[in-house]
């Protein structure tokens, strides 16, 4: 007898952006996170560096990604991530989870995650 799959069980592997945003150009990070997440089974999309929100969130809507992961060490965190999120709400996508890491002070994070962003 085979066994129903499970109720919870995604019908699709997690489908995951990770994306560098602005001028920084230290993506070693980046592409380790992307790895281990394609190793753990999920569909990863790398943008590569230097991109702008506004190319994030389409290549998010485009590729319909289950999340966006952002990558930021050059401290514009609190206008780079509420600014992605908004732009995927503005196109009706507010079921992307938007988080990351990077170099982010810890009340920063708080503020970030009570903006809507994940926990970081």
């Amino acid at each position: 007898m085979v066994a129903a799959p499970s109720p919870k069980a995604p019908s699709r592997p997690i489908r995951v952006l990770v994306a560098k945003p602005g001028l920084d150009g230290h993506d070693r990070g980046a592409k380790v996170v992307a790895a281990a997440l394609r190793d753990a089974g999920m569909e990863v999309i790398y943008t590569g560096l230097h991109q702008t929100p506004e190319m994030v969130a389409a290549a998010a809507v485009q590729e319909d990604v289950d999340v966006v992961g952002l990558s930021i060490l050059s401290g514009a965190h609190m206008t780079l991530f509420p600014r992605v999120k908004r732009l995927l709400e503005e196109q009706g996508r507010e079921d992307i989870l938007v988080t990351g890491g990077g170099i982010i002070p810890a009340d920063d994070m708080t503020a970030l995650e009570q903006m809507g962003v994940g926990k970081l």
